[in-house]
């Protein structure tokens, strides 16, 4: 199956979805490149990137459950190829 490389950005508000949040990224570990979280302690927000190279419906798959937590935001760029 086809692959498209994608980055995925994530604000996360509510600490309480950090830990359902890391789940999901290690389900969908294979696919992932690279991880980047940033906690922004003045705001109490946690900002956080991952770079993946999975079939579009994976990654769509992915940044659905994660929109689908409490207090977590999420987009995702997709490369042309």
């Amino acid at each position: 199956m086809e692959t498209r490389v994608a980055v995925m950005s994530m604000i996360v508000e509510d600490p309480d979805s950090v830990e359902a949040l890391n789940a999901l990224l290690h389900t969908y570990g294979n696919y992932i490149i690279g991880r980047m979280g940033l906690p922004y302690r003045e705001k109490n927000i946690s900002i956080i990137s991952v770079a993946l190279d999975a079939p579009q419906d994976i990654t769509s798959a992915l940044a659905g459950k994660v929109g689908a937590l409490h207090g977590v935001s999420v987009k995702t760029a997709f490369s042309a190829k």
